[in-house]
C-alpha cells in the first residue's frame, strides 16, 4: 500500500503549569518544563515520570510528558499519555489540547484515520480553534487524495487483468449443430474409406489368375 504523504504542521506545544501547586509532584513538573524549555527532553521525561509516581492522577504531568516524548519521537508513547491524561481531566480547554498534540502524534505515524477523528474531537471542544481545524482540512484533502489514488490504481489492476484475458488464446467454441455435422463427415468419411477398401478387395479377388 502506497505511504501516506507526509503533512506537515504547526505544532505550539504548551509545556506550563496549571496552578496545581497543592498537588504532590507539583514541583518535578516545574523541574520538568524547566528541562524541556533548555531541549533536555530525556532528563524532562524523567521528571514527569517521577512526578507522576507521586501523582499518578495528574493530568498536567500526563500532557508534558506525551510533549516530551514527542520530541524524542516517541509518538506511540506520547499517544499514550496524551490518552491517559485526557482521562484524568474533566477541563475541556485540557481535553481539546491533549486531542490536538495526539492528532499530531498520529499524523507522525502516518495513522491518518486515526488523527482525522482526534481533530473532529478536538474542534468539538473548540471550534474556535484555527489550527485544528487547519490539520483537520489538510488530513481530509489528503484522506480523499489517497482514496482517488486507490480507485485510479484498482482500474489500472483491472484493465491489467483485461488485457491478460484477451491475449489469452481463445479456444473455439461450437454450436452443438456444428458439433453434430463434424460428427457426421467424420462417419461419412471413414463410411467412404471403409467402402473403397471393400472395392478394392472385391476387385482384387474377381481377377484370373496369371497364365504361364
Amino acid at each position: 500500500m502506497k505511504n501516506i504523504l507526509v503533512i506537515f504542521f504547526s505544532f505550539f506545544l504548551l509545556v506550563i503549569s496549571f496552578g496545581v501547586s497543592a498537588q504532590s509532584g507539583n514541583a518535578l513538573i516545574r523541574q520538568g518544563n524547566r528541562n524541556y524549555k533548555q531541549k533536555k527532553f530525556d532528563e524532562s521525561q524523567a521528571d514527569y515520570q517521577k512526578a507522576l509516581t507521586k501523582s499518578p492522577d495528574n493530568p498536567n504531568a500526563y500532557y508534558n510528558l506525551g510533549n516530551s516524548q514527542f520530541r524524542k519521537n516517541s509518538f506511540d508513547d506520547a499517544v499514550k499519555s496524551f490518552d491517559a491524561g485526557l482521562e484524568r481531566t474533566q477541563d475541556k480547554d485540557m481535553q481539546q489540547k491533549e486531542l490536538y498534540n495526539k492528532g499530531v502524534a498520529l499524523i507522525k505515524q502516518q495513522k491518518l484515520d486515526e488523527s482525522i477523528d482526534a481533530w473532529k474531537n478536538a474542534l468539538k471542544l473548540n471550534p474556535d480553534d484555527l489550527e485544528t481545524r487547519e490539520n483537520l482540512q489538510k488530513a481530509l484533502l489528503e484522506k480523499k487524495s489517497q482514496e482517488k489514488q486507490k480507485q485510479k490504481e484498482e482500474k489500472q489492476d483491472q484493465k491489467k487483468e483485461e488485457k491478460k484475458e484477451q491475449q489469452k488464446p481463445q479456444q473455439s467454441r461450437l454450436s452443438k449443430q456444428q458439433v453434430d455435422q463434424l460428427l457426421k463427415a467424420l462417419t461419412q468419411k471413414e463410411k467412404d474409406v471403409q467402402d473403397k477398401m471393400n472395392q478394392n478387395k472385391t476387385k482384387s479377388s474377381s481377377q484370373p489368375d496369371k497364365d504361364w
